[in-house]
């Protein structure tokens, strides 16, 4: 099985997404919780593998009542976002342009909030270190602000790519053929 596959495979497959989270929440759990018996790390693996699966099916569901279409074809249609690709049936379009303009919407409104829990973030890092400088250690702090600031500005980058598409895919949707 190439990458290729697998990669489809996990797009389209909840079940496919919930044997990945489980494993790498059990190796997770046991690599850095030593002190947790294995049988305890399991169960609390199948718990959040539970409701992260719940979150995405209620999500997938909602934006196929947005779309119009089953929350297979949700999938499929987001895969060809990510690639825009523009399909060539009407019916489709049309179920992709509704698509775009629910999550694009959903989006920008959501990107409102960015700066605050972006800052929110900052402030979090701020204060470990402060805390870091009062307690005199300073090396877990500042790998901790480190690593904060490198994940908001990943987060930040991936909001404005994923705004970026979908704007792309509803001018490209608008334009016949």
């Amino acid at each position: 099985m190439a990458v290729r596959d697998v990669k489809l495979w996990l797009d389209r497959s909840t079940t496919a997404q919930a044997v990945l989270i489980f494993a790498l929440g059990v190796g997770a759990n046991a690599l850095f919780r030593r002190d947790v018996p294995l049988g305890w790390s399991v169960i609390q693996t199948a718990v959040f593998t539970a409701v992260v699966i719940g979150i995405v099916t209620v999500q997938r569901r909602r934006a196929g009542r947005a779309a119009g279409t089953d929350p297979r074809g949700i999938a499929e249609l987001n895969r060809k976002i990510r690639h825009r690709e523009v399909p060539e049936d009407p019916e489709e379009r049309a179920t992709m342009r509704r698509l775009v303009a629910d999550q694009l919407g959903r989006m920008e409104r959501g990107g409102r909030w960015l700066p605050y829990w972006l800052g929110c973030m900052g402030l979090v890092a701020v204060g470990l270190i402060v805390l870091g400088a009062v307690t005199g250690s300073l090396t877990v702090p500042l790998i901790f602000a480190l690593g904060t600031a490198g994940f908001c500005y990943w987060i930040f980058r991936m909001h404005r790519r994923a705004v970026e598409l979908h704007r792309h895919m509803r001018s490209a949707l608008r334009n016949p053929g």
